[in-house]
């Protein structure tokens, strides 16, 4: 059953958050602002959002070294999750974290992993706490193409098939490993295609389609919930930035990056709910003015926020 209107606005006003919110980012970071470097979501919003809103504030994700957009997705708030690039103590991660570890267990997302393939591991393990206390939760492994190809994807997903654990593997496939296309270490064409060899469904999905990708992450974690295991989901993705804020794309041709700017999955819901006449342009442009809000009160807030205390810096570190 398609989704109501409210669900659908809801679902463009989260991709419109993390992309506002991405582009804000950047441009702090090349202020000087916020220390570190920068792994950015734009171009993959309908992926983290589609997934996440059929998901239950105690299920759990795993992410990656690209976390800002599966957080606010899951529901890290924009000023925690800014107030932790900032560095600040009022942070998701108290400031300890930074970009790459993003995170909060109060809306069931565990402080993202930057290893590639860090987390199809950990994931099993939340899956087989989840089958031993017999509740009825689930957990998702967000990881990109590059990890299919790293010894822990074969590890998690086989345990967790072997174990009908409830997890759904998440691949956010972009075409690139950093700047190594997928075809030059693969001779599967689809990372989907490796779900037979464990013995689980694997569906590819288009990951430019929030609408697709909700319909795809409903199923496989349906599934998951009612006991029947894992799903290994691909997404068809793009990141419209570099791998990282030093990453020039020197390896991608315009004409490529045109075509996958074209169906940008914030304008193509946008499109869709003009052109069937669910909603006017209005309601989508007051939208806008109110993510922008969000954002820009995110940054003043982590500007006002304080640094923690060196004090206790190891407070929280164990021999």
């Amino acid at each position: 059953m398609p989704p109501e209107l409210s669900t659908k606005i809801e679902l463009y006003r989260n991709m419109l958050l993390i992309r506002r919110f991405e582009e804000r980012v950047y441009y702090l970071f090349l202020e000087g602002e916020i220390p570190g470097t920068l792994h950015q979501y734009q171009g993959q919003e309908a992926v983290a959002v589609g997934v996440c809103d059929v998901l239950r504030t105690d299920d759990w994700i795993t992410s990656t070294h690209r976390p800002h957009g599966h957080a606010l997705a899951k529901g890290v708030t924009p000023r925690a999750a800014m107030a932790e690039l900032y560095g600040k103590e009022t942070g998701c991660c108290r400031g300890r974290g930074g970009s790459m570890h993003l995170g909060d267990p109060d809306v069931g997302m565990l402080p993202a992993i930057a290893i590639v393939g860090g987390g199809n591991t950990v994931v099993t393990g939340l899956g087989l706490a989840f089958k031993l206390r017999r509740t009825d939760q689930v957990a998702v492994c967000f990881f990109g193409d590059g990890a299919t190809n790293e010894g822990a994807f074969h590890e998690g997903l086989n345990f967790a098939a072997v174990q009908a654990l409830p997890v759904v593997f998440l691949c956010e496939n972009n075409g690139y490993g950093a700047s190594t296309p997928w075809e030059r270490v693969s001779l599967v064409p689809s990372v989907a295609a490796r779900a037979d060899a464990y013995g689980v469904p694997g569906s590819v999905v288009d990951g430019m389609d929030v609408l697709a990708v909700r319909e795809a992450a409903a199923e496989a974690v349906a599934n998951a919930r009612a006991g029947r295991g894992p799903t290994l989901v691909e997404c068809l993705t793009y990141r419209f930035v570099g791998h990282s804020r030093g990453d020039a794309r020197g390896y991608r041709s315009r004409q490529e990056e045109d075509e996958w700017q074209g169906r940008d999955p914030i304008v193509r819901l946008r499109r869709q709910l003009l052109e069937s006449g669910e909603c006017g342009e209005d309601v989508l442009e007051q939208v806008g003015l109110d993510v922008d809000a969000v954002v820009e009160d995110a940054v003043e807030f982590a500007r006002a926020s304080s640094y923690p205390n060196p004090d206790e810096a190891l407070s929280e570190a164990y021999a």
